[in-house]
């Protein structure tokens, strides 16, 4: 008797370019690395690739319903970097990715969030209010929490300028050597999301 074959999981990865791979051959982006990475842990997994280049946190809220298609068992979100960028109100932000974490939660669709953390340009009282975001919703949604997409090249060096030779030359999106560490320090916490999987 044949033995039946495994059934892959399925996880959709809500984003913007950071997700997409905006600069990179199609291997080298955040979602083929992650899976790759996933395979290494003996997981296997299918990715969709839901980020779109440019993104906000209301356009990722205006995808929602079509990314969370039958077949998507597990949601990583990772939104925000572009209504930092803009300047947008952080309570715009977190309106829009608290509507996100709502609807997964209510169809028990378990979520992965990857916070973001503004630069001091806009003033203290912004990113006091930005960065409290993520983990603030993680908390209120019992969702787990990455700490920021970032995070795993800033804890080889934490001087912002160390991590410029892991960056593109727009100063803004990693290099494959940056997604593979970046992926390196955020697949643990992916198995954590596979673990949540009913």
């Amino acid at each position: 008797m044949l033995a039946s074959p495994v059934q892959a999981t399925t996880i959709a990865a809500l984003g913007d370019s950071l997700t997409q791979g905006y600069g990179l051959p199609s291997e080298d982006g955040f979602v083929p690395q992650l899976k790759a990475w996933l395979a290494t842990q003996g997981q296997t997994v299918t990715i969709q690739n839901a980020g779109v280049s440019g993104d906000t946190s209301a356009g990722g809220l205006s995808r929602l319903d079509w990314t969370l298609a039958p077949e998507v068992q597990a949601l990583i979100v990772t939104l925000g970097g572009n209504d930092m960028l803009r300047g947008i109100d952080p309570a715009q932000t977190r309106a829009n990715l608290d509507a996100i974490l709502k609807a997964t939660t209510a169809r028990h669709i378990p979520v992965l969030l990857i916070g973001m953390q503004a630069p001091g340009n806009f003033g203290p009282d912004y990113k006091t209010q930005f960065d409290a975001i993520y983990p603030d919703l993680a908390a209120q949604y019992k969702v787990l929490l990455a700490p920021g997409f970032f995070a795993p090249l800033l804890a080889l060096n934490p001087d912002p300028n160390a991590m410029t030779k892991y960056l593109q030359p727009d100063g803004l999106h990693p290099t494959a050597e940056g997604v593979k560490i970046i992926v390196a320090g955020i697949g643990p916490q992916v198995l954590d999301l596979l673990k949540e999987i009913k």
